[in-house]
């Protein structure tokens, strides 16, 4: 029983921060209108980045989710923010701006992620391999110590994904607190009263990662666990 309630108590623990993300993205998305007479989130976007001298940086539609992509250098927004005068939209599309500036001011923990998202891409895939050769190993070379290896070397290439999501943590957090609040307080961007709700629509960004990096610390310590039996 007491292993069943720790068992839940982690999966709420990873399931939550999600639902809570979306709760709070959907109420802000209403009114719809809110922001029709200052422009869309997309409008706000390219106001940003070319008053920051930042216009070479798209400004894309995108079905993959709200980010910044550093390597085609475009802020990419959901159809719902990029066309969208809610809310949520126009602090949304402030918050990836907020990468863009990471980037162009070239601030060592934006580049570090980037750095660390390349390596945990190729450790995945070496990993992945890594898990399907052991027990072929283990069979054709019967030796049990040469599966091992091959599994410890499997979750160490795993367990950079987690230090990717560690490390995105605290750069999300300044993209929204370091970069779009003060941009959206001192620029006079959002109606009066919206500034509360616009710090926890910038929290919901920045915990958009949080799920993702529980999850993959959860992984990690499964795969831990089996090698210790």
């Amino acid at each position: 029983m007491f292993w069943i309630i720790i068992i839940v108590l982690v999966l709420l623990g990873i399931a939550l921060p999600g639902v809570w993300v979306r709760q709070v993205l959907a109420r802000y998305s209403e009114p719809a209108d809110r922001y029709r007479n200052q422009g869309s989130g997309a409008d706000l976007a390219r106001h940003l980045l070319d008053r920051f001298e930042l216009s070479d940086v798209e400004v894309e539609s995108s079905e993959l989710g709200d980010h910044y992509d550093p390597q085609a250098r475009a802020v990419r927004l959901t159809p719902a923010n990029y066309q969208g005068h809610s809310l949520t939209a126009i602090t949304v599309a402030a918050h990836e701006v907020g990468h863009a500036l990471q980037h162009a001011r070239g601030e060592a923990l934006f580049s570090t992620r980037q750095r660390l998202v390349a390596a945990a891409l190729r450790g995945e895939r070496l990993g992945r391999v890594l898990l399907i050769a052991a027990p072929i190993v283990m069979l054709a070379a019967q030796v049990p110590q040469a599966s091992l290896a091959l599994l410890l070397m499997a979750v160490a290439s795993m367990g950079m994904g987690t230090l990717v999501h560690l490390v995105t943590l605290p750069v999300e957090l300044d993209a929204s607190y370091g970069k779009a609040l003060p941009i959206l307080q001192q620029g006079n961007y959002l109606h009066d009263g919206d500034l509360p709700h616009a710090r926890k629509i910038l929290k919901a960004a920045a915990l958009t990662y949080v799920a993702g990096s529980l999850a993959s610390l959860l992984n990690l310590g499964r795969w831990i666990a089996v090698l210790r039996r």
